[in-house]
């Protein structure tokens, strides 16, 4: 009995049991995972081998060839760049200003037209001149007409005098009213003159009314505005007394403030060698043109003037500017070796030519063929191939081929 009872309890089914998952769903997430894992480490395997990784190599610059002689410097003094002819353009008249032709980094002309002004006074003026001219021109002529009948009717009455017909002191009238007309003839033509002389004076106002640039420059500022009120004389409050300034770059020059304790060392005509602060590897020859003969008691210095050699559109007025006054001038370069300066470790042979390697963008190097001129003790002279200032490898490892990725041995550390 109890044996067929517990048989009994086993059949019972269990509700509460979980009913078993399908053979079928459970493979799917099973080869979902595998697959998972799978990528990932492909995924990892090609970050770690298959990533070209970057050839660590030394580089060094190029530089361009030279030659020369430097010459010993005996005084170094600081100054400014500064121009001789610099002039603030005004009118020559008290006017309203109607146009201004210039802006700043302008180049003008001479005798260019800067800025113009009301003209309506002036024109006034001048058509006042030239009706005065026509006015006295028609008073020669109406006295002339004159002169022409009081010439014939003293002709007439002088034949008739000498005939008796008519009495003497009616021809003296004749004649003397013939000389009064000479004379208001002669007046009128002085009016004449005097009226042109006035009404050149007007043509003069009116051009005045148009300010032209006195000699060929360069606009380095501009001061009025069309409605503004400009005068040759500061009268004060808001009327301008300038058009604009423009500076002849062609007299830039250099003035120099050096110590009185060394202004024995320095020469007219003595070579030098000028450094501006905005270009510090630009080094510009010149002399020296005049030390001014008198000294700043405040500064205990001596000005000195500085002729630059070269003209060039970088060079500005105010410029800072460091001047080194040599012993002899610097000798020309006859000839300038053509080509660069380069490393040889950086030459090598491949495929039986002389090959270097340039670092370029994004850290890739460009195999470049070279044409090499000889030996330059370490060095060698690079005639086609490089510019100077290129990086190449030094020592360029035999796996290194054109475009590949490098990184510098110093940036590893």
């Amino acid at each position: 009995m109890n044996t067929s009872a517990d048989l009994l309890k086993e059949l019972r089914i269990d509700r509460k049991a979980p009913p078993p998952e399908p053979t079928s769903r459970r493979g799917l997430w099973i080869t979902l995972g595998v697959i998972a894992v799978l990528l990932a480490l492909a995924a990892a395997g090609w970050a770690l081998f298959g990533r070209e990784k970057p050839i660590e190599v030394r580089t060094a610059p190029t530089v361009a060839m030279g030659n020369g002689g430097a010459a010993a410097s005996v005084l170094d003094a600081s100054g400014y760049v500064v121009a001789r002819r610099m002039a603030t353009v005004s009118a020559k008249i008290t006017g309203k200003v109607r146009e201004v032709l210039i802006e700043e980094g302008m180049k003008v002309d001479a005798g260019q037209v800067m800025a113009t002004l009301d003209p309506v006074d002036a024109d006034a003026s001048r058509a006042l001149s030239q009706a005065q001219v026509e006015a006295a021109r028609s008073q020669v002529a109406n006295v002339q007409a004159q002169l022409t009948e009081a010439e014939a009717n003293a002709r007439r009455l002088s034949s008739l005098v000498q005939q008796q017909l008519v009495a003497r002191s009616q021809y003296d009238q004749a004649v003397a009213a013939r000389d009064a007309l000479r004379a208001q003839l002669q007046a009128a033509q002085r009016n004449v003159t005097v009226a042109s002389r006035s009404l050149a004076i007007s043509d003069n106002g009116v051009d005045n009314t148009i300010v032209r640039a006195p000699f060929a420059g360069v606009v380095i500022a501009k001061a009025a505005q069309p409605g503004e009120i400009v005068s040759p004389l500061a009268t004060g409050g808001f009327t301008r007394t300038g058009i604009g300034t423009i500076v002849d770059m062609d007299s830039l020059e250099v003035e120099v403030e050096v110590n009185e304790s060394f202004i024995g060392r320095v020469q007219p005509k003595m070579p030098i060698q000028a450094t501006l602060n905005a270009y510090p590897d630009w080094q510009i020859p010149g002399e020296v043109i005049a030390i001014i003969p008198t000294a700043d008691r405040s500064k205990a210095t001596v000005k000195v003037r500085v002729a630059l050699a070269v003209k060039d559109p970088r060079i500005v007025p105010d410029m800072g500017v460091r001047v080194s006054f040599l012993e002899a001038a610097r000798p020309q370069q006859a000839a300038q070796p053509k080509g660069v300066r380069a490393p040889g470790a950086a030459v090598v042979e491949r495929d039986g030519a002389q090959v270097a390697f340039v670092v370029g963008d994004e850290d890739t190097v460009q195999q470049r063929a070279l044409k090499v001129a000889g030996k330059l003790g370490d060095d060698v002279h690079v005639t086609e191939g490089l510019d100077a200032g290129e990086t190449v490898v030094l020592d360029p490892p035999a796996e290194l081929k054109d475009g590949a990725k490098v990184v510098l041995a110093e940036d590893t550390e």
